[in-house]
């Protein structure tokens, strides 16, 4: 695993990102399955990498992952949103629960009920991930989803404290989804691959104007979208379970659209970030060696990679991520084990 690198989207990576849109499911990515609009994703990572240091907070980018030992084929992509809802205020339900009771017939009843909200207006978003199927027993996908947050750790002013990230929820084999159906489907009157594609996942202003502000009783909804709420589609099951591990919450927002889980934690609190040490480039490094993310997280140099470190890193490690004798790199632990 040690030929992985993640690094930022380049014009020529198009092709690849088509052919990987084209493979993930319809309706459960924020990889639009549309040239055009690939395109426009890659010149705004382009962008937001070239930026001023004065980041206006619409800023998004993206990465790519390439294998070195299969002359450099693009395996996955990832990607960061600066600040969720920048044009407009970001929603989501966030779980609540309510107590009923009746003092003369002895009753009370704890209902849950689900809230529209936008508190997670403003935070900064992880998206866009996709790794090819032959790489997802390995630690690829820790390189792929983590190094990320080493990325906005050191380059904070650019991000919010606070990360979050969206799971695709159940759809069945037509990409219907059972929690859309019960809710959305009867303020906006359209199939839910359809709604997924005309919002995009990005402005959600229509939301306000045609979703009701009351509470939504669950107990009330079909038995199939509460077996939905905050489940998880298959593909999601690998990055989500990245996030569990880094020690996001995943109990207190939903998805609007398909009532998958939405993750959310403060930066500080997350395991790459309090693991993440700052080492030395140097011809040869002492100490005991484990397997690490080792990313240059300069923004227009940013490169992560997994090696073996000890208390430095060593210079052939730090050549894969154009870094030189002398320099300082960042380093956080795998989870797991390296398989061999």
């Amino acid at each position: 695993m040690n030929s992985l690198l993640l690094r930022p989207v380049a014009a020529a990576d198009l092709p690849d990102l088509v052919r990987m849109a084209a493979a993930s499911a319809d309706g459960i990515s924020s990889l639009p399955n549309d040239e055009a609009k690939l395109r426009g994703r890659i010149a705004a990572s382009l962008q937001s990498f070239a930026s001023p240091d004065d980041a206006s907070g619409e800023e998004t980018y993206l990465f790519v992952l390439e294998d070195a030992g299969r002359n450099g084929r693009v395996v996955g992509c990832s990607g960061i949103a600066a600040s969720a809802g920048f044009f407009d205020r970001f929603y989501s339900y966030r779980n609540e629960f309510v107590v009923h009771a009746s003092t003369a017939l002895g009753v009370s009843q704890r209902m849950h009920t689900l809230h529209l909200c936008h508190d997670l207006t403003g935070t900064t978003l992880l998206t866009s991930f996709y790794l090819e199927p032959d790489y997802e027993n390995g630690p690829a996908a820790q390189l792929l989803s983590r190094a990320r947050l080493l990325f906005i750790r050191d380059n904070a002013a650019r991000f919010s404290e606070r990360i979050a990230a969206e799971s695709p929820g159940i759809t069945d084999a037509a990409g219907q989804s059972p929690f859309w159906d019960a809710v959305g489907r009867r303020f906006f009157g359209m199939a839910y691959p359809e709604a997924e594609a005309i919002i995009g996942g990005r402005s959600r202003a229509c939301i306000a104007d045609l979703m009701p502000p009351s509470p939504i009783y669950v107990a009330l909804l079909p038995e199939a979208a509460q077996w939905a709420l905050g489940q998880l589609h298959p593909v999601g099951e690998l990055p989500f379970s990245v996030l569990q591990d880094e020690g996001f919450d995943a109990d207190t927002y939903v998805d609007i659209f398909d009532g998958g889980p939405t993750v959310e934690a403060p930066l500080a609190s997350l395991r790459s970030v309090r693991l993440a040490r700052e080492v030395i480039v140097q011809d040869d490094p002492s100490g005991p060696r484990e397997w690490a993310l080792v990313a240059c997280t300069e923004r227009a140099r940013f490169r992560a990679v997994l090696a073996e470190v000890g208390h430095d890193v060593d210079a052939a490690t730090a050549a894969r991520v154009g870094a030189q004798p002398g320099e300082r790199l960042v380093v956080t632990p795998l989870q797991t084990e390296v398989a061999e």
